[in-house]
């Protein structure tokens, strides 16, 4: 199956509406509901946020070296090891929902300021099998589609509290 690359604004678009899909859909339920899985194995809202922002640090860090060093080799790092590392899973999710939006509004200013050519920087990602190289687009691309997949979870949470 072939994969097609989303234009540069489409990317822009989606990354940009990411925080307040989340906010409409958590908005009307309590602190509790926002910890609580809805069934079984099902992650919480403060789950789904804590990966999205661990998504959003490890593959935004990748953007920014990207950026400020000429093709870096940088090494991976899978967001479920760098969720170890970090509190999100214990912040109360408005606080949390809050600097995650914080955090996109700062990607979204610098990845509009890129030239064409800087949106295809390159850098050597080595440590998950063999060496890839990946752009500036791949990683915001693959941080907005990825994003969009858990969309489903919030909806099915503010079903399942409805």
């Amino acid at each position: 199956m072939s994969h097609t690359e989303l234009p540069v604004e489409k990317i822009l678009s989606l990354l940009e509406e990411g925080p307040t899909r989340i906010a409409a859909l958590t908005s009307d339920l309590s602190s509790a509901q926002l910890r609580m899985p809805p069934h079984g194995e099902a992650w919480s809202a403060t789950d789904i946020l804590a990966h999205l922002r661990s998504c959003a640090d490890v593959w935004g860090q990748c953007i920014y070296a990207i950026l400020v060093e000429k093709q870096p080799t940088l090494r991976a790092i899978h967001p479920s090891a760098w969720i170890k590392e970090k509190d999100y899973h214990t912040l109360e999710f408005e606080p949390s929902l809050q600097a995650y939006t914080a955090q996109r509004v700062e990607l979204l200013t610098l990845l509009r300021s890129l030239s064409v050519a800087a949106w295809s920087r390159t850098a050597t990602i080595t440590g998950a099998g063999k060496p890839l190289v990946r752009t500036v687009k791949f990683y915001a691309e693959w941080l907005a589609t990825h994003e969009r997949s858990h969309y489903k979870q919030f909806k099915q949470l503010h079903q399942a509290f409805s």
